[in-house]
């Protein structure tokens, strides 16, 4: 088996595809159908028992968890340039904003999309989603400051962690104050929705304006 990504437009798996767009590597999409709830099938749960999007199978290699599928994908495909070489200071701080990206505002955004998720008590619901919108906002705020005036995340120039704050700048597009909002973040995006693997992956996904 060759390469396959089980997706959903514009959920975690859209890192992972506009990577391997980048990269021009030859991929199987395949759709997991959220409205049948196609991720909790018993099918699915043998892929990734946690029943969540993306999964990636590479050969014999199956794997879940965005940020692991990406930073293999980097590691993969080396002549794409989606992270500095290995063992470089550079290549350390990209380690870091992938990990800080995943365990951060990815992690974060479960509350505000699914506070349910976070309290045993209906009416505490509204209360954990105004306090995970609050975190996510300072969490933006300090992303935004260390930018530092540059186009990219990394001194070195773009990378795939790039990609990951654009897709995360995406989902907060509904909320009071979009990530977009910030100046730095806004053009950031707009940088990396002008690249052309890109554009393609949006096509290919089906997702329509506004992007973020």
């Amino acid at each position: 088996m060759g390469t396959v990504l089980y997706y959903f437009p514009g959920n975690a798996s859209l890192l992972p595809h506009m990577m391997l767009r980048e990269a021009g590597a030859p991929v199987e999409l395949r759709l997991v159908d959220r409205a049948g709830n196609e991720q909790k099938s018993p099918a699915y749960l043998r892929l990734n028992p946690n029943g969540r999007i993306p999964v990636l199978i590479d050969g014999d290699l199956v794997l879940f968890e965005t940020a692991a599928i990406a930073m293999h994908l980097a590691d993969k495909y080396p002549e794409a340039r989606l992270a500095p070489p290995v063992g470089t200071a550079e290549r350390a701080q990209f380690y870091k904003w992938m990990v800080h990206l995943t365990n951060t505002p990815q992690a974060e955004y479960r509350a505000w999309f699914y506070p349910h998720e976070h309290t045993a008590d209906p009416a505490a619901i509204p209360a954990v989603k105004e306090a995970a919108r609050q975190r996510l906002e300072a969490m933006f705020d300090r992303i935004a400051a260390q930018m530092d005036g540059r186009d990219w995340l990394l001194e070195s120039g773009f990378s795939a962690a790039d990609l990951f704050l654009m897709m995360l700048v995406r989902w907060g597009r509904v909320m009071p104050r979009p990530p977009r909002d910030l100046p730095a973040l806004g053009a950031h995006a707009a940088r990396v929705l002008a690249r052309p693997a890109v554009q393609a992956t949006f096509a290919a996904e089906g997702i329509k304006m506004p992007f973020v």
